[in-house]
């Protein structure tokens, strides 16, 4: 009688741990980051009625894709004008003439699961007889905002942009530790870089403001860093 328990044991022990062991849910991966393909960066739009067009997400999962096109009135998104949801790459969304817009898409799984934005693109709708255009407001290169640095001296650099191809474009930059900088160290420039003296321990703020040759200024973003 014992023989025969132990062997019953021996056989049910990997049936038990067979029923055990639980295969894991996959990880959601989010989808991949999309390029922007139209409106161009800086494109100048005769028509207010544009057709956005954007490269496919994909899906490590196999999951169904969305894309979240956001559309501002500034650079950092903030000033949302539009916001749509769409299946498809392409939509097409009517907006204001004579502004300055910026874009992003963004994927989104239908687990919510949301991947990495696309790049920031700015554009300009021409309003009816208009002839100057104010320029694009300054983008940031570095150092990135909100980052920390180390040294005594910091470059600050940035792009400018104007839909009018023609213009030249000339910057104001404001630096300063006051959350709003008031001080000019920088009036009139051509070149998109200057340098700064800081000191450790220091949270700095700047901002710069572009201005065209017809004399059409843009207000720039206030961006900020702290010196380790």
């Amino acid at each position: 009688m014992k023989k025969v328990i132990k062997t019953i044991a021996l056989f049910s022990l990997p049936l038990f741990v067979a029923c055990g062991g639980g295969s894991k849910e996959p990880v959601n991966e989010a989808p991949t980051t999309v390029n922007l393909v139209y409106p161009t960066q800086n494109l100048l739009c005769i028509d207010n009625s544009i057709k956005f067009d954007w490269s496919d997400a994909t899906d490590a999962n196999g999951d169904n894709i969305s894309y979240k096109v956001e559309i501002s009135k500034n650079r950092e998104l903030t000033n949302i004008a539009k916001t749509q949801i769409v299946t498809t790459s392409q939509v097409t969304i009517a907006l204001e003439k004579g502004e300055a817009y910026y874009w992003r898409v963004t994927a989104v799984d239908n687990k919510e699961k949301q991947g990495e934005p696309s790049s920031v693109f700015a554009f300009y709708t021409k309003a009816e007889g208009e002839s100057n255009i104010a320029p694009f407001t300054a983008e940031i290169v570095k150092p990135t905002d909100e980052s920390t640095v180390e040294g005594t001296t910091v470059t600050l650099e940035w792009k400018g942009a104007d839909s009018n191809t023609g213009d030249t474009l000339t910057y104001d930059v404001y630096f300063g530790e006051d959350v709003i900088p008031t001080t000019l160290k920088a009036e009139g420039k051509s070149t998109t870089s200057v340098e700064v003296i800081v000191e450790s321990g220091k949270t700095y703020y700047w901002k710069v403001n572009t201005i065209d040759n017809a004399g059409a200024k843009s207000i720039g973003q206030i961006w900020s860093f702290t010196v380790k």
